[in-house]
């Protein structure tokens, strides 16, 4: 079992206090994803806009009882998504910040790309994003046909395409976003992308879950990238691009998973919350819940440690962690409306938000059939054991 230092009690009990600041503000902050701009001098945000930032490009790190916290740990980043989801999945999701896109800058960028996009956060406060999913491909990278080329010799290199299902795309600066150079999977690279130039244009979906998120349609028409955004150019080819996207994904997931497992920690703390007498076979059930979410914590725990050793079984820990999380959220958020009975969604809107949100979860970085075969892989390979 998985346990935490000092430190790390030290920030999950930090950011429990932030998250308490947050759940007045929910439903307001769902209703319009904009309001987010008004609180931004929370310090849930300021940690958020400041990591995942390596030590090396972190001048000012956030600082609590004499511990610097930089984010870039996956048992810190998965103890802290929780504590924020068991409030308000949709508002960590719609923070300013190096977010996903930092992820990849850490993996793939050289030390100028680092400087740049690091040191462009630390000047201001911006949002960024991660495009990869494309319409009618998804999310496999090796099909997907953005093109990233240049028509000239020595012209600039430009990117056509379309993304879908990107998160804070319009409200970014910059962004990762992955295309192809050429037919094959080596062909497949990430590039730094500013939204500022001609030829970029991001629409948000209507969704009912993760609202804070602003789900976007990203249009890409001849949009120029200098040459020495394209990440991983120090890299050979088989370590870039595709191997890239799984690298990043892989460090990705145990964070989404503690995003699903704090959605469910909070619909379970709700109903102890708001129906202090239970029947019996109720109060039975709420216990079988709490152990479920203690031991799907323990599995999300394992993945983010894992992060942190460069296991070798990362890959399929952090889709188990993945899978077995967003299941949980979806169910532990359904039986807790039924505490409420039929007007449950009506009457609780807070529990009714948790509900939707669950959904959602299932769909970022690959749905369970995708988690599920990355850990088939896994065990086949030996990469993880059953116990």
């Amino acid at each position: 079992m998985t346990l935490l230092d000092e430190r790390l009690r030290t920030l999950q009990h930090t950011a429990r206090e932030w998250a308490e600041q947050l759940r007045p503000l929910a439903l307001a902050l769902e209703e319009d994803p904009d309001r987010v701009r008004d609180h931004l001098d929370l310090p849930l945000f300021s940690y958020l806009s400041r990591t995942p930032v390596p030590r090396a490009y972190q001048p000012d790190p956030i600082t609590v009882d004499g511990q610097a916290y930089y984010g870039t740990g996956g048992l810190e980043r998965v103890v802290f998504c929780e504590e924020i989801a068991a409030v308000d999945a949709g508002m960590l999701l719609a923070a300013p910040g190096p977010s996903l896109s930092g992820v990849l800058v850490s993996l793939l960028g050289d030390e100028e790309q680092q400087s740049w996009f690091y040191g462009r956060l630390m000047e201001r406060t911006s949002w960024t994003f991660l495009a990869l999913t494309e319409p009618e491909r998804g999310s496999d990278a090796a099909s997907l046909t953005t093109s990233l080329t240049s028509r000239e010799k020595d012209g600039p290199l430009l990117l056509n395409g379309a993304k879908r299902f990107i998160g804070n795309a319009a409200r970014s600066d910059v962004g990762v976003v992955f295309a192809r150079t050429r037919p094959g999977p080596l062909g497949v690279v990430a590039a730094l992308v500013e939204t500022g130039g001609p030829g970029f244009e991001a629409v948000p979906f209507e969704t009912v879950g993760l609202r804070g998120n602003q789900i976007c349609e990203v249009r890409l028409t001849d949009v120029e990238v200098p040459a020495e955004r394209v990440l991983g150019r120090h890299l050979s080819p088989t370590r870039r691009g595709l191997m890239g996207a799984v690298q990043g994904f892989n460090r990705l997931r145990p964070g989404v998973a503690a995003l699903a497992l704090g959605i469910a920690r909070g619909a379970y703390e709700y109903v102890v919350a708001h129906r202090r007498t239970l029947r019996a076979d109720e109060a039975a059930g709420l216990e079988r819940m709490a152990l479920r979410i203690e031991g799907v914590r323990r599995l999300v725990y394992r993945a983010g440690a894992a992060v942190d050793r460069d296991d070798p079984g990362l890959g399929a820990l952090a889709s188990a962690a993945k899978a077995r999380a967003a299941q949980l959220a979806e169910e532990v958020t359904l039986e807790a409306l039924e505490y409420f009975g039929p007007g449950a969604r009506l009457e609780h809107p807070l529990l009714d938000k948790f509900a939707r949100d669950a959904r959602g979860v299932e769909f970022m970085e690959g749905t369970r059939n995708i988690q599920r075969l990355n850990v088939f892989q896994g065990l086949s390979q030996g990469k993880i054991d059953r116990g």
